[in-house]
C-alpha cells in the first residue's frame, strides 16, 4: 500500500471515529466523553502534570489522564468501548518482553496505537491494557512506560 494510501485510510479512520462519536452524543449516549478525573487534584479546566509521581505498586511514572496527548484520551476512550480501532494489529498481545511493567502471565497486556500526526505508519505511541483494567501509555515504542490514572 502507498504512504498515501495509509493517510487516507488513518483520515477515515478518525473521520469515522468522530463521526461515531457525534452521533452517539447526539443520540444522547454521553458516557463516552465521560472523561473526568478521578483524582481530587485535578479540578475542570486546569493541568497538573503528574510525570514526576511514581506508582508505589510498579514504580513507574504516573500520568494523568488529561495529560495524555488528545489522540491517547481518544485511544483509551475506544479501548474501554471496545472500538472501532484504527489498525489491525490493535488489541493484539503485548507479551512485555522488555519487563517494564508488572510480570504477568503472557496474554494478560493487549496493544493499541495511538495516533500520531503526521506519521507515516504506526508511529512509537502505544496504550497498554492490562486484563484488570489498567493502563500504560508509551512515546517511545516500549522504551519506557507510564501508568495512566484516571
Amino acid at each position: 500500500m502507498k504512504p498515501s494510501s495509509w493517510k487516507q485510510l488513518i483520515l477515515y479512520l478518525v473521520i469515522f471515529a468522530g463521526l461515531y462519536l457525534v452521533f452517539n452524543l447526539a443520540s444522547g449516549n454521553s458516557s463516552l466523553l465521560n472523561c473526568t478525573p478521578a483524582s481530587p487534584d485535578i479540578k475542570q479546566g486546569t493541568q497538573t502534570s503528574s510525570t514526576n509521581q511514581a506508582d508505589t505498586n510498579s514504580n513507574l511514572r504516573v500520568i494523568n489522564f488529561a495529560d495524555l496527548p488528545p489522540e491517547g484520551r481518544t485511544t483509551l476512550q475506544l479501548i474501554k468501548h471496545g472500538g472501532p480501532f484504527p489498525y489491525s494489529k490493535d488489541g493484539a498481545v503485548f507479551s512485555n518482553y522488555e519487563g517494564l511493567l508488572p510480570k504477568q502471565s503472557n496474554g494478560y497486556y493487549h496493544e493499541y496505537t495511538v495516533i500520531t500526526p503526521g506519521s507515516s505508519d504506526r508511529g512509537a505511541r502505544r496504550i497498554i491494557a492490562g486484563v484488570k483494567g489498567e493502563y500504560y501509555y508509551t512515546n517511545d515504542h516500549y522504551i519506557s512506560f507510564k501508568l495512566i490514572k484516571e
